[in-house]
């Protein structure tokens, strides 16, 4: 059986990466709803619609698990989805109660997409967990059009984000949470334009580990898990996943090549 993983777009690919490199035996499905990305803008009644749709795609190609790798579809859909299927469902959520503890007194900024950051489940978790309100949150949408396009380094994509942290005193900070998995894809250009001090940090390890947990509890492994993550490198071409665009299975050479140099990125910023 397979594991599933979808997002509305490559952001995804973050959490599929992680998974590949903690099970490499394991057969993947990723699922990239192209033909309504950006979930961040869209309403909350609209990507719930689109999340139920994609679910029940993962559950008719033979998934035993899904694992929504999508902040913005997590916030607003994984609870009424565990509701209603009965195959475990994981969502991500932005790693904010372990920046808070790990920031010693430092501000966390948090840059997600304007439909997690204004979503109440984000709000609470901030409530519940920054005591001391050192917590900042930051939407910035172009960074999934910039993703979505290819361009992760470029004059463009700095100027944008110099732009959008022009308003804050950046050495006051000592975390910032990509609360977007498109986001991770920029973790280089991010990292210069940051203090040395600021310490990035994302939910995908997470979330990619309470899956693990998951399938083990219930026996449903392919192979018991490594005790160290695996190499992507040595593994790669060993390791079966299937890539679909909105339910369109992705076949075309140049496509899957492009996927690869995808995988070749994350592996980058992964290590970063």
């Amino acid at each position: 059986m397979n594991i599933g993983v979808f997002d509305s777009g490559i952001g995804g690919m973050t959490l599929l990466h992680q998974a590949m490199v903690l099970m490499p035996h394991e057969k993947f499905l990723f699922y990239a709803d192209t033909d309504h990305v950006p979930y961040g803008t869209k309403s909350k009644e609209q990507v719930i619609s689109y999340v139920d749709g994609v679910i029940q795609f993962m559950i008719s190609h033979d998934c035993k698990a899904v694992l929504i790798a999508c902040n913005t579809a997590t916030a607003v859909a994984a609870a009424p989805m565990r509701s209603k299927y009965k195959l475990p469902i994981i969502g991500i959520e932005p790693a904010v109660k372990p920046a808070v503890a790990e920031s010693e007194g430092k501000r966390v900024m948090v840059v997600a997409t304007p439909l997690t950051v204004h979503e109440e489940k984000l709000r609470n978790l901030v409530q519940r967990v920054d005591n001391a309100h050192l917590v900042d949150l930051l939407a910035l949408p172009r960074l999934v059009e910039f993703a979505e396009r290819g361009e992760f380094v470029s004059e463009a994509v700095t100027d944008y984000l110099k732009e959008q942290f022009s308003e804050y005193e950046l050495e006051r900070y000592g975390e910032l949470v990509l609360g977007c998995t498109h986001f991770n894809f920029f973790k280089d250009t991010f990292r210069k334009l940051m203090p040395e001090q600021v310490h990035m940090i994302d939910g995908s390890l997470g979330a990619v580990r309470q899956l693990a947990r998951i399938l083990e509890a219930e026996g449903a492994l392919a192979k018991p898990l490594a005790q160290k993550a695996q190499s992507w490198e040595k593994n790669k071409n060993d390791i079966s996943v299937r890539y679909f665009e909105s339910g369109r299975e992705i076949l075309d050479a140049g496509k899957l090549h492009y996927i690869e140099s995808l995988h070749e990125r994350l592996e980058k910023m992964r290590l970063l």
